[in-house]
């Protein structure tokens, strides 16, 4: 729809999200305004340099390539238009507390042989677990993860309701995965996205086997020059496209009066827009940003959500090549029902954590000098967590002893280059709850209408994207949240 007369739409937060809105909503012939409290777009996918290192600040996880590319499709672009994609083979490797590490191949042949390697006549149940997964991811993609989940109506369609007992909505992924498999190492392989998702495997919907699916069919790529690219290329269209980008823009409040969001101050000033959509974090926008009286949801509701983990991250410039390790590295070489449960069940820093170790320039020479490496580790840890630096030491060099021991690395007298971050820096970078680094916990109360609204219910023109609302955590989530709010802008001018 081309708007008859120009609406003036300010988008709050430059992350995935918010580009992704912004760049649909100028599409639709909006004016957009797109403010960013940062020095630079991307939010979680920013990129940092420091003396020829380029370090990819969150996400470093490509899955799900097609949403990207139907993205870019949108406006007639393509991925390549923008980035080159490599796929990863392996696609990752992980190390278990005894045996040698696996490398988990690309092709699902070789993946098969592998689980029959682990467990015999496990392939032909791989088989039959990956056409479910199948089926659920095919099912949500195409039915579920695109609606706005304002209404209940949205899903009462006896198509979508016969669907939805096909996605196993009320069964735990544990359970799930234990009906094919019973070697703890084929269950904890499979176990591996969940970690993320919010609640212990056993208590997230089986539903989500559909993230195996995307892991295992679809792949695990890298842009060329880092995950970085991918906000790059995303900013770059929004300016094709006309949008209005502005960074370092402190928005202060959402000035709101009759119901209807009129200005944004922002910058010492005041500026009138027709809409607002907050792709900034929701419980922050409405906290702070909103005066009481137009709030959705109280203090006491937000205090009661299922936060998905954050993270303790180091990244670190190694001054000499690194042996052992792949690109993406998961050390599962500590029992991981205690770390799931020290995220979830008694929020506390985790006595032996799992952790994730990321080795980009292995694959891309861009990003670290020449003979040295660019390595990025990543330990899940529960939200509204406080740390100090001593804590922070002795995780690394925990991390630091647990490579060695697996790799014969040692890396530490190789460290030149060491930054820490964690709760405090989410919260500053990102004003994220309780230092959140994926949103809200994807449990089965928490899923598509049972999440925060993509409408508020007080302010009639203001709108919300990103993690904390539909359709959840995630880059290709996030890019598709943006999508939609961009289509609800459109509809409420419609109708308006």
């Amino acid at each position: 729809m081309q708007v008859s007369q120009v609406k003036k739409i300010a988008v709050i937060g430059a992350g995935f999200a918010g580009l992704a809105s912004a760049c649909s909503l100028a599409q639709k012939g909006f004016e957009v305004t797109l403010l960013e409290k940062n020095a630079e777009t991307g939010g979680r996918g920013r990129v940092f340099k420091h003396e020829g290192y380029s370090f990819d600040m969150g996400p470093s996880w490509y899955w799900m390539p097609e949403v990207f590319e139907q993205f870019f499709n949108r406006f007639g672009k393509k991925v390549s238009d923008y980035y080159t994609l490599k796929r990863l083979d392996p696609s990752y490797r992980v190390f278990f507390q005894d045996g040698p590490p696996l490398d988990v191949p690309a092709a699902y042949a070789e993946f098969k042989k592998m689980v029959e390697e682990i467990e015999p006549g496990a392939s032909a149940k791989l088989d039959r677990f990956m056409a479910e997964a199948k089926i659920k991811y095919d099912v949500s993609m195409a039915d579920f993860v695109w609606k706005p989940s304002l209404s209940i109506l949205e899903f009462a369609q006896p198509r979508l309701l016969i669907e939805s007992f096909r996605l196993h909505l009320f069964s735990g992924f544990t359970d799930h995965a234990k009906k094919f498999f019973t070697h703890p190492k084929i269950i904890q392989l499979l176990e591996f996205p969940i970690l993320f998702l919010g609640a212990k495997p056993e208590k997230t919907p089986a539903m989500y086997s559909m993230m195996n699916y995307a892991d295992i069919m679809l792949g695990t790529w890298y842009p060329q020059g880092g995950m970085c690219k991918i906000a790059e290329a995303m900013t770059r269209l929004a300016g094709e496209l006309g949008v209005r980008i502005t960074t370092s823009s402190k928005v202060n409040a959402i000035d709101v009066s009759q119901n209807e969001a009129h200005a944004i101050s922002f910058d010492g000033k005041t500026e009138r827009f027709d809409a607002v959509v907050a792709a900034a974090d929701y419980q922050h926008v409405e906290s702070k940003l909103l005066a009481k009286e137009y709030r959705s949801y109280s203090d006491e509701y937000w205090e009661r959500r299922v936060m998905s983990p954050s993270s303790l991250l180091f990244y670190l410039g190694i001054n000499k090549k690194v042996k052992g390790i792949l690109h993406h590295n998961l050390f599962f070489d500590e029992p991981f029902d205690r770390h799931a449960s020290e995220i979830y069940d008694s929020p506390s820093w985790p006595e032996n954590p799992l952790f994730y170790l990321c080795c980009s320039s292995s694959t891309d020479t861009s990003v670290a000098p020449d003979g040295k490496e660019n390595l990025f580790i990543l330990i899940p840890v529960a939200p509204g967590l406080t740390s100090t630096e001593e804590e922070r030491t002795r995780y690394l060099k925990m991390c630091l002893q647990r490579i060695k021991k697996h790799t014969g690395e040692d890396l530490e007298p190789h460290i030149e280059y060491l930054r820490s971050y964690a709760h405090e820096e989410f919260i500053h970078d990102y004003n994220a709850f309780k230092g959140n680094a994926y949103g809200l916990a994807n449990t089965l109360m928490q899923t598509a209408i049972m999440k925060p609204r993509m409408k508020s219910k007080k302010v009639k023109n203001l709108f919300f994207t990103g993690q904390l609302t539909v359709p959840g955590p995630g880059v290709p989530p996030s890019i598709i949240s943006g999508q939609i709010v961009a289509d609800e802008v459109e509809k409420y001018f419609q109708k308006s």
